[in-house]
């Protein structure tokens, strides 16, 4: 089943301006977390340190996340876009019972800063169906560039 909207973490946007991300080169990976933690916006310079104990396990999920296929990050008529594939984990028996976020992860990025995350709407089994996270086209993060400035 398709799942929910992406949030993307404050601290990010000041991360570009700090080079902590290579976007189109960089591994980006989607983890899922469970209920016992809330992940927000402005959550304070989020690592994935800082979700990794609450990372969901069981048949059919790798620890880490399913990494995010075919990034790219490009500009065009004033507006930015970070790009790419769905991601998604099959039913299976002995699958994690207990997903609720799933994080995007930077692996790449020294200390493994995330981006944003997704809400799969309620707590979700791997055990009753599919979890697909599929991009609003294929955007993960959209940014309109010719902003007038304050």
């Amino acid at each position: 089943m398709a799942r929910g909207d992406v949030t993307i973490f404050d601290e990010f946007v000041l991360d570009l301006g700090k080079k902590v991300h290579d976007l189109p080169n960089d591994d980006l990976a989607v983890a899922l977390v469970d209920d016992t933690i809330t992940p927000t916006a402005a959550d304070t310079s989020p690592t994935w340190s800082d979700y990794s104990a609450n990372e969901v396990s069981g048949s059919g999920y790798t620890a880490g996340g399913e990494s995010i296929g075919t990034i790219t990050w490009t500009v065009g008529s004033g507006v930015v876009e970070l790009a790419g594939d769905d991601v998604g984990w099959s039913i299976t028996v002995g699958g994690p019972t207990d997903c609720r976020w799933g994080i995007i992860v930077n692996k790449d990025a020294a200390s493994d800063q995330c981006i944003g995350f997704v809400d799969l709407g309620g707590t979700v089994s791997l055990e009753a169906d599919d979890i697909d996270i599929e991009w609003n086209g294929g955007i993960i993060y959209r940014h309109t560039a010719n902003a007038t400035p304050a």
